[in-house]
């Protein structure tokens, strides 16, 4: 979890080369750092609480967001991973 926050949080301040971008530098991609950062540490605070259905529910999030979601955007045209497996 702890990588995956670190990830989280440096890729907030990565430009966003492909697609449209907003407020400045940030792409649509942004909003799943946004999503494991929050999943992250609702995930901590949940466990430390003892709810661990509230925990069970946020690394479902995280996975689904932060991992699926995420690594199918890194596919897209353009980006480093599809010049690197399709061209």
């Amino acid at each position: 979890m702890v990588l995956m926050l670190i990830t989280a949080i440096v890729t907030i301040v990565l430009p966003a080369h492909v697609g449209p971008s907003f407020l400045g530098h940030f792409g649509f991609i942004h909003l799943l750092s946004i999503l494991t950062v929050f999943s992250v540490s609702g995930a901590y605070f949940a466990v430390k609480k003892g709810d661990m259905r509230t925990h069970k529910g946020n690394m479902i999030l995280l996975y689904f967001g932060g991992i699926i979601l995420a690594g199918s955007f890194a596919f897209e045209p353009g980006r480093l991973l599809h010049t690197w497996l399709f061209t």
